[in-house]
C-alpha cells in the first residue's frame, strides 16, 4: 500500500534539522537579550518568534500526515482503497493520463456521497496522483475532519466551501 507523503525519512531528517535551527536561534535571541540594548532585545524577541510559528507548522503537518496515513492504513485494512495499477514513470510517479482517465469516477463518488470520509480519502489519493498536490491535501483534510465526526456516509451536505472546486 502507498502511504500518503510525508511519513518518510525525510520528515524526520527536516524536523531533527528543524530542531538544531531552534535550539541554536533561541542560543542566539538569549544573547541578544541579554545584552541589555533596546535593539538587541527587540530582535532577540523576534528571533524567538520566528522559529515559534515554525515548530507550529511543522507540528501541525506531521499530525495532517499521521491522520492521513492512520486513515488510509485502516481504510486499506478494510479493502476500501482502489487497487493501485496505475502505469508508473520510471520516477515512480503515475502517468498523469492514466490517473486523470481514472479521476472523474472518484470525483462522482464524493459527489453522490459528499460525507462519506472514504470517498473524500479516496479522492483526495485520486488528486495526488493526478498531480494536485494543494486539492489532495484539501480533500484528505476532509475525509479526516468526516472520520473525525464519526460521518459514515448520511444525509447531511457539507458547507459550499468544501465542496470540491473544478
Amino acid at each position: 500500500m502507498k502511504r500518503w507523503p510525508g511519513a518518510k525519512i525525510g520528515v524526520v531528517v527536516l524536523t531533527i534539522l528543524t530542531l538544531i535551527y531552534v535550539v541554536a536561534v533561541f542560543q542566539l535571541a538569549w544573547g541578544l537579550v541579554a545584552s541589555g540594548e533596546p535593539i538587541a532585545i527587540a530582535m532577540g524577541v523576534f528571533l524567538v518568534i520566528f522559529p515559534v510559528i515554525g515548530v507550529v507548522f511543522v507540528i501541525r503537518d506531521l499530525l495532517f500526515a499521521l491522520r492521513g496515513n492512520e486513515l488510509l492504513a485502516r481504510m486499506a485494512a478494510a479493502g476500501e482503497l482502489p487497487e493501485d495499477d496505475l502505469p508508473r514513470r520510471p520516477s515512480g510517479r503515475p502517468v498523469l493520463e492514466a490517473a486523470d482517465a481514472e479521476f472523474p469516477e472518484l470525483k462522482r463518488d464524493v459527489e453522490t456521497h459528499p460525507d462519506d470520509y472514504r470517498a473524500w480519502a479516496r479522492l483526495a489519493l485520486g488528486y495526488k496522483a493526478s498531480g494536485d498536490a494543494a486539492r489532495a491535501r484539501k480533500a484528505m483534510r476532509q475525509a479526516i475532519a468526516l472520520e473525525r465526526a464519526g460521518s459514515t456516509g448520511g444525509p447531511a451536505e457539507p458547507e459550499k466551501s468544501d465542496r470540491v472546486a473544478e
